[in-house]
């Protein structure tokens, strides 16, 4: 079986937006929007290079809110691959969950087992990917990211971003990570060390 590194979008890959009508952050609503984090190319090109799938879970509920279009999404998705692609980085997948249990109408507007907290899109990733979620890390800056991770059954990693405070704090929760960081880049060293460290400790054992 594979062994993947998910990812939340929003705050995790690339950058909020502010919008200053609501005085809230928001996901990018189109191309022009979306703007990489510093290191979130370098990040994902390690995952790449370590031989882990590099795959995106992220709620979009813009489209059942009115704030984009699905034309939209589609751009600023392809706007992300071709930025990392700049960076020298690819994603293997990307599942959005385009649900909300209050807004929308027809099949956006419903309750789904694919809305983070809930680990719908991670649990159709491993089908489609045959991927072990037990040696798999979730990293999100929000508490829904710590969940679906957790009820998943994969490793996770909490990122402490500006986005993290408003969106709940999980040690508050009573809700651990396995791991804490405060960027991307952080996070997949984290996951860079702990994946070198049986080899290092075989190396000691056997003398070399």
């Amino acid at each position: 079986m594979r062994t993947a590194v998910f990812l939340d979008r929003d705050g995790t890959i690339n950058a909020m937006v502010y919008r200053p009508e609501l005085n809230m952050l928001d996901s990018p609503g189109n191309p022009d929007e979306f703007e990489l984090l510093d290191g979130a190319g370098q990040a994902i090109r390690l995952i790449n290079k370590m031989g882990y799938l590099a795959i995106v879970i992220s709620n979009q509920p813009g489209i059942a809110k009115g704030k984009f279009t699905p034309d939209l999404l589609r751009a600023t998705t392809d706007r992300m691959h071709f930025m990392l692609a700049q960076a020298g980085a690819r994603l293997d997948a990307v599942y959005y969950c385009l649900h909300h249990p209050d807004y929308g109408s027809g099949n956006y507007r419903l309750v789904c087992d694919c809305r983070k907290p809930k680990p719908g899109l991670l649990l159709r990733a491993a089908r489609d990917w045959d991927i072990n979620l037990a040696s798999s890390y979730f990293i999100g800056d929000t508490v829904t990211d710590v969940l679906a991770g957790y009820s998943a059954g994969s490793m996770t990693c909490f990122l402490t971003t500006y986005k993290s405070y408003p969106c709940g704090d999980p040690v508050t929760q009573g809700i651990w990570p396995n791991y804490i960081a405060s960027n991307l880049l952080k996070a997949v060293d984290i996951i860079r060390r702990e994946k070198a460290e049986p080899i290092a400790m075989a190396a000691r054992y056997s003398g070399r």
